[in-house]
């Protein structure tokens, strides 16, 4: 830098500890250290925001750079630029005098140049007789070299968060446009849900998007919507499955019956009967273990022995899904209490801490064990976290799990929405890893 000593204003222009600090940090910049003038100043431009300075400054800032002799600074060319207000004027677009210093003031107090006063205030520089200039007053361009690392650092995240940004608001359009048709495709289907709540709950995420968003305001809503879509798109694999079920079992039901035309007999009665069998020996104590082995060949095996006896379907449960245990222990803070050691690290132990305080909740073991096969076992002990954590609103935990469980059979209820609830109330939806 030209001048190794301190410098202060002009005339009424006071001295701050910004300046100084500024003109310290202008003495650092590394020996041979060179930069391309218009390649630093559109860093600058992307890093605006951060820098905190206007487009306006940047355009006198932008006009005092044609006075750079060269397309690089360096410090052997000099830093010094030392034009006239009234040339400044003309290629910052004709801006005033007035407004010109206050842009001037913006640039100093951003640090991105210092001002080296003449004693008389005026802009100039003296040459040696081989006309080389030996000193200058008017405007050190030194910050723009010694920051340059750290406004290029600058550039490129404001770069990163406007792609970030881009790729957001994409991605949180694709969810909204598939959440919506989706809902139509469901409704004009027929399938059985709660419908008019997933809208409610879609219509008010919606609500919840700012006009100026960020990537920071847009990434929990994005989190809540793509939840929403994966517990939508849940429900209707559960219906598309339950009719490929449905239609497999007319077709042998049809074979069966076309197998044998010969035959007098039907298999519905002598399937009653076995059931008749059934019902007589679990009320007979004397029933001993070898009549219970001769009932179970007896009894028929299938989606049919299911439907008969009213158990649930062993594979009922196959196609709910599990949410990330993070977000149940944050939507369930409460269920933490009872895990082994007072703490829940795996969904093992979030299964052990279920069946305690299942037992706590007057829940029956058979409801349980009906609630993990309906369900799943993950998804059975995610839906007693939700019950204690709700138990001042639930009168009959036991009832309320049957009844759930009973929905789930049909396609008609989902863990989505009562999670999202919990994990609003307590503070938010964070991002977990699926």
């Amino acid at each position: 830098m030209e001048s190794g000593y301190v410098t202060t204003p002009f005339g009424r222009r006071p001295m701050s500890l910004g300046m100084l600090a500024n003109q310290h940090l202008a003495e650092t910049i590394e020996p041979g250290m060179k930069r391309s003038k218009w390649k630093l100043f559109r860093a600058i431009c992307e890093a605006r925001p951060a820098l905190g300075v206007t487009d306006r400054a940047l355009t006198v800032l932008d006009a005092l750079l044609t006075f750079y002799p060269d397309d690089e600074i360096s410090e052997e060319k000099g830093l010094i630029v030392f034009p006239s207000n009234a040339q400044l004027s003309l290629r910052a677009r004709g801006m005033t005098p007035a407004t010109l210093r206050r842009h001037l003031a913006v640039l100093v107090e951003a640090g991105l140049i210092l001002r080296k006063d003449s004693p008389n205030g005026k802009r100039y520089a003296r040459r040696d007789r081989a006309g080389a200039i030996g000193d200058a007053f008017g405007f050190s361009v030194a910050p723009l070299l010694a920051r340059a690392v750290e406004i290029e650092s600058l550039a490129a995240q404001a770069v990163a968060d406007r792609e970030l940004l881009r790729v957001t608001r994409e991605r949180l359009t694709l969810c909204r446009r598939d959440i919506s048709k989706l809902i139509t495709a469901a409704l004009e289907e027929g399938v059985s849900g709660d419908w008019e709540g997933i809208s409610a709950m879609f219509r008010a995420l919606l609500a919840r998007i700012p006009r100026v968003a960020t990537a920071e305001d847009l990434t929990p809503l994005l989190d809540e919507m793509a939840m929403l879509r994966a517990e939508i798109v849940n429900m209707l694999e559960r219906r598309i499955k339950t009719q490929k079920i449905d239609a497999n079992e007319s077709q042998i039901e049809h074979h069966k019956q076309n197998s044998n035309p010969d035959s007098n007999y039907e298999l519905e009665p002598s399937f009653e009967t076995k059931q008749g069998e059934k019902a007589a020996a679990d009320n007979d104590p004397n029933a001993g273990p070898s009549d219970e082995r001769r009932l179970k060949q007896q009894r028929p095996s299938g989606r049919m022995s299911n439907r008969a006896g009213g158990a649930a379907d062993p594979g009922a449960g196959q196609g709910l899904k599990s949410f990330p245990l993070g977000l149940v222990l944050q939507a369930c803070p409460s269920i933490l209490d009872y895990g082994p050691g007072g703490n829940i690290g795996n969904w093992r132990d979030l299964m052990s801490a279920a069946v305690v305080v299942r037992s706590m909740l007057g829940v029956s073991p058979s409801a349980y064990e009906e609630a993990c096969s309906g369900m799943g076992p993950e998804n059975a002990a995610t839906v007693i976290a939700c019950i204690l954590e709700r138990g001042g609103h639930i009168n009959s935990p036991g009832g309320y799990l049957r009844d759930l469980t009973r929905r789930t059979e049909k396609g008609e209820f989902a863990i989505g929405p009562m999670l999202m609830a919990l994990a609003r109330a307590n503070g938010g939806v964070p991002r977990y890893a699926s």
